[in-house]
């Protein structure tokens, strides 16, 4: 103990010297006032880098160094959150990341495979005091035997799962195992399917797997950055801690609804809309519903130009129409070509009128003429009125807004009345996968923003050639007396000499350097160089063509586990997502061991699953609490909501209500200090959450309110959240598989 805590006081001096120097280099940096571009840009540099270490040094601090390793040849390692070196000319190491290649026995070794591992060592610290040690030996030397595991060598594993919860998730580098070390370290390549059920540690092992492939590819992903999607707000707060704990902070949390710049998804959907908009056949229904923008005269409009009267009917725009729709351009990035085709039909049109002999029928206007009257058109408003009207310019939000205002005509009677909305400034999670869609139909119209640039361009350059040209005057009024007497001052260069305006207005343009998840974050058309999607069962098949567009290498980690698909509009079949995309190039492993759920817990929730699936095999639990769930009815629904809370409120921990979205406000109302809501605060003693929002959340303690009301699938999710104590409380009938087996300890 005194040894090791020598060791860690020495890496904490280490870290301390570290944060000084970082801090101090940012302070120094930005205390530098104006510079020219090029030392603005390497402050701007330098401050990024400092600022991402002092990031990682404050994330990591209190929990830096959690394990040894002794190998058999006698070199020792010390395992941490990060990679420390010491300040020598060497550089040696003195922590290694739990992420390199030669920290990987702490994870896999074993009596049988030591893999040149004589011990391992479990290092508990708190804060900065190591406060236990549990040694394992792995070989001993004796040729007879190859070694024995100390039983105590779980002990960290069951303290980490026994330990109160506190609203945030915890890292589970210090426990990882072999089967999660696995999927954590499988190759960077393509689609990887991670299954599980509940408490298996599907989404630790996905953020740890961000974090090792961030590590293993830095170059890469650095610039790419790597995009984590969460079912709901709630549970990218549960999860937010746990990458930058381990030192990486530049990824990008995201929910479905927060993928479309500019857009919050903040109202919500009935089941019935959400599954309607979902369905992949929507992305020809937004097709439809752009072609029928592409519009034709009806029966004709007539457009005055130098008193003639040019009358465009349904003939000549459908010409112009078919023309531009064969460019397989987005609606809006063809709307040039359209107007080329319009101006073009009027060009002939008003020259057949006034430029043609009226004996023989020849043309008496040249090429010049011809040019003239197209240039002339092309200022009459009339002209761009009718292009207007013919092929209008579409925003996504104005598009899917008009859609979802009247879909009478584009889907069935049922799914018309189930998704129609007045028009709104408000969008749901089921919307934004509509919106970008439709944003990949309409394209962009970027000539005004390519003239914008340009002039923006020429001013630069006009700026620069003025610099140079007062540059050049100096000089002449500086050097014309002495080159009488000095012909060698004429050879002085300036900056006029070595460089053109151009060129030095390039070199004066901002640099954008926000952070590969910043610039992601507001850019749609941004390419991941990694994805994860937690909860990955749950997603539309629309919500999956956005995702794929983000992906254009199709390098993604998935995790999930079918038997939780709770949305309407879920695929829960992963063949059924992938195949559009990939096919069968996929691969697919599952976590088979619960590490949350105490086996009589998940008993109970087993059998309200097996009511539907007589087949179906939940994860096996690695421990027994002794405490068995409990279910009672009532006629006072909030009286005994609070009291079971009184009862079940752990002395330290976390405890969830989870009851029907309907019933929320009642019981809010009896209950003292509880949190609620769309972003409820997961810190608080007691949470209260519909079963959708406990998705991915585990609690010290979950009382079940009402579980007749749920569907199978979220039911199945509600029972399953608690790491110790469960209870359910019901008014009206219990579902299947919920009634008969557990009852009141006592009864």
């Amino acid at each position: 103990m005194r040894r090791e805590q020598e060791f860690i006081d020495d890496l904490y001096a280490r870290v301390d010297v570290l944060r000084g120097d970082a801090e101090a280099s940012v302070t120094d940096a930005l205390a530098q006032g104006d510079k020219p571009m090029q030392a603005r840009l390497e402050r701007d540099i330098l401050v990024a880098e400092r600022s991402g270490l002092l990031a990682a040094l404050n994330a990591v601090d209190g929990s830096l160094c959690f394990g040894r390793i002794d190998l058999t040849s006698g070199t020792a390692h010390h395992i941490g959150r990060i990679g420390l070196r010491a300040d020598d000319t060497e550089r040696t190491p003195i922590l290694i990341d739990w992420r390199a290649e030669v920290a990987r026995p702490f994870y896999l070794a074993t009596g049988h495979t030591p893999m040149g591992l004589g011990r391992r060592r479990h290092i508990s610290t708190d804060g900065r005091r190591v406060t236990a040690l549990h040694d394992e030996f792995l070989d001993v030397g004796d040729a007879t035997r190859t070694g024995y595991e100390d039983p105590n060598g779980d002990a960290v594993l069951l303290a980490a799962l026994n330990s109160a919860r506190t609203g945030r998730m915890a890292d589970i580098v210090r426990t990882i195992q072999a089967e999660q070390d696995e999927i954590i370290r499988a190759p960077h390549r393509g689609v990887l399917v991670v299954e599980g059920g509940p408490g298996t540690g599907k989404t630790a092992v996905a953020l740890h797997r961000a974090a090792y492939l961030l590590y293993e590819h830095r170059e890469l992903l650095a610039r790419r950055a790597v995009l984590i999607v969460g079912p709901n707000p709630a549970f990218l707060g549960y999860i937010g801690e746990v990458l930058p704990s381990l030192g990486e902070t530049g990824v990008l949390l995201a929910t479905v609804g927060e993928l479309f710049p500019g857009v919050r998804a903040t109202a919500a959907d009935t089941p019935e809309a959400a599954a309607v908009k979902g369905r992949a056949e929507m992305a020809d229904v937004l097709a439809a519903v752009v072609r029928d923008r592409q519009a034709l005269p009806d029966p004709v409009i007539a457009i005055e130009h130098d008193r003639e009267i040019l009358m465009l009917d349904d003939g000549l725009a459908g010409v112009a129409r078919e023309r531009t729709r064969a460019a397989k351009l987005p609606h809006n990035a063809a709307r040039e070509y359209f107007e080329g085709h319009i101006l073009n039909t009027l060009t002939e049109l008003y020259a057949e009128r006034v430029g043609t002999d009226p004996y023989d029928g020849s043309s008496l206007l040249d090429a010049g003429d011809i040019t003239q009257i197209r240039d002339e058109l092309a200022e009459n408003p009339e002209v761009w009125s009718a292009i207007d009207r013919l092929w209008p310019v579409l925003t996504p939000q104005g598009l899917v807004a008009d859609f979802l205002a009247g879909p009478e005509g584009y889907v069935g009677d049922a799914d018309a009345a189930a998704i129609r909305r007045p028009v709104t400034r408000a969008w749901t999670v089921a919307d934004v996968p509509l919106l970008d869609e439709a944003a990949e139909l309409l394209g962009e119209d970027d000539r005004v923003a390519r003239a914008r640039a340009e002039r923006e361009r020429e001013r630069q350059v006009s700026y620069a050639q003025g610099v140079l040209d007062v540059s050049f005057a100096s000089r002449t009024y500086e050097f014309e007396d002495k080159e009488d007497s000095d012909p060698e001052a004429s050879e002085v260069l300036s900056a006029h000499d070595i460089i053109d305006a151009e060129r030095f207005a390039e070199r004066h343009e901002e640099d954008d350097h926000r952070s590969a998840a910043e610039r992601a974050a507001a850019d749609r058309t941004w390419a991941f160089g990694h994805i994860i999607v937690d909860e990955a069962q749950e997603l539309s098949p629309m919500a999956w063509r956005l995702l794929m567009r983000r992906s254009p290498t199709r390098s993604m980690t998935l995790v999930g586990d079918p038997a939780q698909t709770a949305e309407a509009a879920g695929v829960g079949s992963w063949a059924e997502i992938l195949a559009p995309y990939v096919e069968d190039r996929w691969e697919h492993t599952r976590l088979g061991v619960n590490y949350r759920t105490p086996a009589e817990i998940m008993d109970l929730a087993a059998a309200v699953v097996r009511a539907r699936d007589p087949h179906f095999a939940p994860p096996s639990s690695v421990r027994s609490t002794g405490v068995r769930p409990w279910i009672r009815a009532t006629g006072d629904l909030p009286g005994a909501v609070a009291e079971a809370v009184r009862e079940l409120t752990p002395a330290e921990g976390r405890l969830a209500v989870i009851a029907p979205r309907d019933l929320h406000r009642r019981l809010a109302a009896r209950l003292d200090g509880v949190t609620a809501g769309a972003e409820p605060d997961l810190t608080r003693t007691v949470v209260l959450l519909d079963p959708r929002q406990a998705k991915g959340l585990e609690f010290d303690s979950v009382l079940v309110v009402e579980p007749g009301r749920y569907g199978t699938s979220d039911l199945y999710v509600a029972l399953t959240r608690a790491t110790q104590r469960l209870g359910v409380l019901h008014t009206g009938p219990l579902p299947p598989g919920l009634a008969a087996p557990a009852r009141p300890d006592g009864e």
